[in-house]
């Protein structure tokens, strides 16, 4: 955690805030992310969503009726995440603005705040003062919760074994009668238990307020069930709006008035606009990770490398070649790939890349952590750029970090993002150029999906053999009595992670690669990451041996290995360049 500390002068400099470069037309992704703060799926949909390397888990806590959605449990677990105290150092979310999710985050915690308070009144009023029948009616609730869960389980397990074996589905199929046999017996019980409730509560053995008081207490939460219902469908069409809005591209803003001090007193105001400033800057931080076949983190994985290696001889036999170093190479690699988006023609063609110098770290396959690079060689988490060039022409052989020159395109409106990583190095009297190819694709489709409104599907009255379809609420009684129960303890918010679980998201933790999939799936992405490659590999090659000739080395033998790599360059498949089959 020392970078964090190093690091905490970055917000206190002088001068406008301005947008960040490379925010434009990311919108796509980020806002996809962003509305799972509203949605109000399951929780553990959001496992839907993992992909090969990534896994983000949907823990259960101790009673379901406790139970948040995913909209609840993804903002709280972004929200701590990315803003806690002593959090750990977060993954660059390229292609999406990281601080856009965690403000609607914000603003979703904020409205269910909003509703939480009134909640909290009508279940202390009609609740706590009527504890009795409000247990005997939680008890009920809880009972169905969990029938229902059993059923859902059972049935899934089902629809898992289609395509098994029999025996397996065999199995899976007895698994689902026995539940929902359970389930039948349990009603039962609770029809029996309830009709005894009621003949007791009419002929009750004693008289007077307290009769009256338990009659009450099974009334009394039935009305506060109604009353946190109306509040409960109000507050989930404005969530759905929201949802809908920013998958709609209407790019609805996020109201988060706590992050602005009205005054020099309001501690947490400042706490919190500080941790927001910090994010966007370790956003663009100028160090990445490469956790083996994962690729690099936040890049995604390696699809395609090619190798340019050659001695460095001199042009003129008995002379000795101009010194330089790697460094000049890339520079001038990099000069040339700033001009990627021109061409002899007006046919569109590129966009223009983020070209930029990137210091990469090993860390292990299943790592949980990382830790970024400090001390004074690091300002506001970025590397500077004296030790980027030491780095370039000294840390080549042996372990230490390396440097990669890196040419980027954000497409698809954030969607897919494409690197080229070109690395230099000069061992002995070899002179070697590497160019890999990175893609991460679009963001899972369980993000992309919008709201839909809740039907059923009901016999028309006079015509019976007809059918039409019937919204029902968005707020049913059992969400009612969820959302009713959870509203006195989002004070703190522990406590509810205890009873009901939370999202335990995958470390080392970044909002965009954590549910991205893989580009190849989607034939366009395919194609715009395939044909990145032969361009700037021939750029790179002419560039490199340009520099070559000015310093007196034969480029003859250079030349031809370039032509034999911008033929291969053209193989249509990506392969698993990370993986070595060895």
């Amino acid at each position: 955690m020392g970078a964090a500390v190093a690091d905490d002068a970055f917000d206190f400099r002088p001068g406008a805030q301005v947008p960040l470069q490379g925010s434009a037309g990311q919108t796509a992704a980020t806002f996809a992310i962003a509305s799972a703060a509203y949605r109000d799926d399951r929780a553990s949909k959001i496992e839907d969503a993992n992909n090969e390397w990534h896994k983000t888990e949907a823990k259960a806590g101790r009673w379901s009726l406790f139970a948040p959605n995913l909209g609840e449990a993804f903002s709280r677990a972004v929200q701590v995440r990315m803003l806690g105290g002593g959090r750990k150092p977060l993954i660059q979310s390229f292609g999406t603005e990281p601080q856009v999710v965690v403000e609607h985050c914000l603003a979703a915690n904020r409205i269910r705040r909003e509703r939480d308070f009134l909640l909290t009144i009508i279940t202390v009023v009609f609740g706590f003062l009527f504890l009795p029948g409000f247990l005997v009616w939680l008890a009920a609730f809880q009972i169905r919760r969990t029938n229902n869960a059993r059923v859902e389980t059972a049935e899934k397990m089902v629809k898992e074994a289609e395509g098994k074996s029999t025996k397996e589905m065999a199995e899976a199929k007895k698994r689902e009668r026995a539940a929902r046999g359970r389930a039948a017996v349990a009603t039962a019980i609770m029809a029996v238990v309830g009709i005894v409730i009621v003949i007791l509560l009419i002929k009750l053995p004693f008289d007077g307020f307290w009769a009256w008081y338990l009659r009450a207490s099974f009334v009394a939460p039935v009305i506060g069930a109604l009353w946190a219902k109306r509040i409960c469908e109000r507050t989930a069409k404005d969530l759905r709006d929201r949802w809908d809005a920013l998958l709609s591209g209407g790019g609805i803003g996020a109201k988060i008035p706590e992050a602005v001090p009205g005054s020099p007193g309001e501690t947490a105001a400042e706490q919190l606009r500080q941790s927001l400033a910090r994010l966007s800057a370790e956003q663009q931080s100028n160090s990445v990770f490469y956790a083996g076949p994962k690729g690099i983190l936040g890049m995604g994985t390696r699809w395609g490398s090619w190798q340019l290696a050659e001695d460095l001889v001199s042009a003129e036999p008995g002379k000795e070649i101009h010194p330089f170093r790697s460094w000049d190479v890339i520079r001038a690699i990099q000069d040339q790939l700033r001009l990627l988006q021109r061409g002899p023609l007006h046919t569109g063609g590129f966009t223009p890349p983020s070209v930029k110098d990137w210091i990469v770290t090993p860390i292990g396959e299943n790592a949980k952590a990382v830790a970024r690079p400090s001390g004074e060689d690091v300002d506001a988490f970025q590397i500077r750029q004296h030790e980027i060039q030491r780095i370039c022409n000294e840390q080549q052989f042996g372990s230490g970090d390396r440097h990669y020159l890196g040419v980027q395109f954000t497409l698809w409106d954030g969607q897919l993002v494409i690197t080229m990583m070109i690395t230099v190095t000069v061992l002995h009297e070899t002179l070697r150029i590497e160019v890999t190819g990175h893609a991460l694709g679009p963001v899972n489709s369980l993000f992309t999906s919008k709201p839909d409104p809740k039907t059923k599907e009901v016999a028309k009255s006079i015509r019976f053999w007809e059918t039409t379809t019937k919204t029902l609420p968005l707020i049913d009684a059992d969400e009612a009595v969820r959302v009713a129960v959870r509203a006195p303890f989002t004070w703190y918010p522990p406590i509810l992670d205890h009873l009901g679980g939370k999202i335990v998201l995958p470390e080392p933790f970044g909002l965009r690669h954590a549910w991205a999939d893989q580009p190849w799936r989607h034939r366009f992405m395919a194609d715009d990451a395939l044909r990145t490659a032969t361009p700037v590999l021939r750029v790179v090659h002419a560039a490199a041996i340009a520099v070559l000739a000015d310093h007196g080395v034969d480029t003859e033998k250079f030349g031809n290995r370039s032509g034999v790599l911008s033929g291969l360059v053209q193989d249509p498949a990506p392969r698993k360049a990370d993986v070595y089959d060895a």
